[in-house]
């Protein structure tokens, strides 16, 4: 089953609407004639517009970082399926580390907004990961199942067609460390076991899985050699567009 790489960046709190504008307009040239793969960004909601009209014609998917599972209503600060693709965004990240971390974001929110997102046709990235504290208790299997179990809840093998998922060891994120790729290809053996016994063979063999945490130009190559890794979610080297693009061309 051929599964084509799915190569995003995660702008998190960066950059403006200009400053997204002149980051595409540098990253269209170093892109150009790059096939075999889907470059995406998920920039900030106040970038969505302006980036997905700098991008029109260039390959590259512009996505959202978060999402609300209602389509209208008073939740003050909150933002709707539909108003992220009337803004021009193709895809949305659901349940990132950071979200949950910080913002609350459980496994039962997660699944909620994965049905809106693909009820409004938004492809959906939704990510697990594990602590230090849980690798080190040797539980991460336990852990990764868990949330993946419960971030799918109410998902059928019918309408998983477009989903993407994540894995994002958070002890690698934005700390320069990575996990090997032996390490990373052994979660996403696990994590592709456990979409088989979630949602069958077929969904399984065609669910793209990217590794995220401190992915880079120098490493991207040796992640991606693995069978199972069919992607990376990209921070802080996804801001530049010079090793963005390098990390999109691993094999060029």
């Amino acid at each position: 089953m051929s599964r084509t790489p799915f190569l995003a960046g995660n702008w998190k709190m960066y950059k403006t609407g200009a400053e997204a504008v002149s980051f595409i307009e540098a990253a269209k040239p170093l892109l150009a004639g790059v096939s075999g793969r889907q470059a995406a960004v998920a920039v900030p909601f106040t970038a969505i517009a302006e980036a997905a009209k700098a991008a029109q014609g260039s390959g590259v998917l512009i996505g959202a970082q978060n999402v609300y599972w209602e389509k209208e209503g008073a939740y003050t600060g909150e933002i709707s399926v539909g108003m992220l693709k009337a803004a021009g965004a193709s895809f949305v990240i659901l349940g990132h580390s950071e979200r949950r971390q910080f913002f609350g974001d459980t496994d039962e929110w997660v699944a909620r907004k994965l049905q809106a997102a693909l009820e409004g046709s938004l492809v959906p990235v939704v990510c697990v990961g594990e602590s230090l504290a849980q690798r080190e208790a040797n539980e991460t299997f336990a852990v990764l199942g868990a949330q993946l179990k419960g971030s799918l809840a109410g998902l059928t093998a019918d309408k998983a067609a477009t989903l993407v998922v994540a894995y994002e060891p958070v002890w690698a994120i934005g700390t320069g460390k990575t996990a090997t790729a032996a390490q990373a290809q052994e979660v996403h053996a696990f994590l592709r076991g456990e979409l088989r016994n979630l949602l069958g063979d077929k969904a399984a063999a065609e669910t793209r899985i990217l590794y995220g945490g401190s992915v880079k130009p120098d490493n991207v190559k040796s992640l991606m050699s693995e069978p199972d890794i069919d992607g990376a979610l990209v921070g802080g080297a996804a801001l530049k567009p010079d090793s963005f693009a390098q990390i999109v061309k691993f094999d060029v």
